[in-house]
């Protein structure tokens, strides 16, 4: 086992519309996974630009941040790189200009609405832990 050395900050958002939530279908590291969007903080970025050039980059739409989320709290070891440690911060953002979604990288297979009604969709630990909390603070 590698030693870490490395953080890897990735800043993701939740998007709701009527109890659904945006997920994106992707392939990383040869692997297809349900994702939020978003992606990894740059060096000299603040975090909340961050979260705006990945929507512009993904999605090409702008948002609006609404408010902190959720920021990880326990120690996550990266799946695809064993040197990184993982910590992820999430936002609630609302989308400006949702007649402008477009994909805009390949990896990106479709975005598509998701009942946060249903079963737990997620793979990655975080990311299953946001949706729950999700559900509690949303569904009414």
């Amino acid at each position: 086992m590698e030693t870490i050395d490395r953080y890897n900050i990735r800043v993701y958002a939740l998007c709701i519309e009527d109890q659904n939530i945006l997920t994106l279908f992707e392939s990383y590291c040869g692997k297809d996974l349900l994702k939020l969007p978003g992606g990894g903080l740059e060096f000299g970025e603040s975090i909340l630009d961050c979260l705006h050039r990945e929507f512009m980059e993904e999605l090409n739409v702008k948002i609006e941040i609404i408010e902190h989320f959720y920021t990880q709290e326990t120690f996550l070891r990266s799946l695809y790189q064993e040197n990184e440690q993982l910590l992820t911060i999430y936002y609630r953002v609302k989308i400006k200009d949702f007649d402008n979604l477009k994909i805009q990288v390949p990896e990106i297979k479709r975005a598509e609405w998701f009942p946060l009604s249903a079963p737990n969709p997620f793979c990655l630990t975080v990311d299953q832990l946001v949706f729950e909390k999700a559900q509690h603070f949303f569904l009414k």
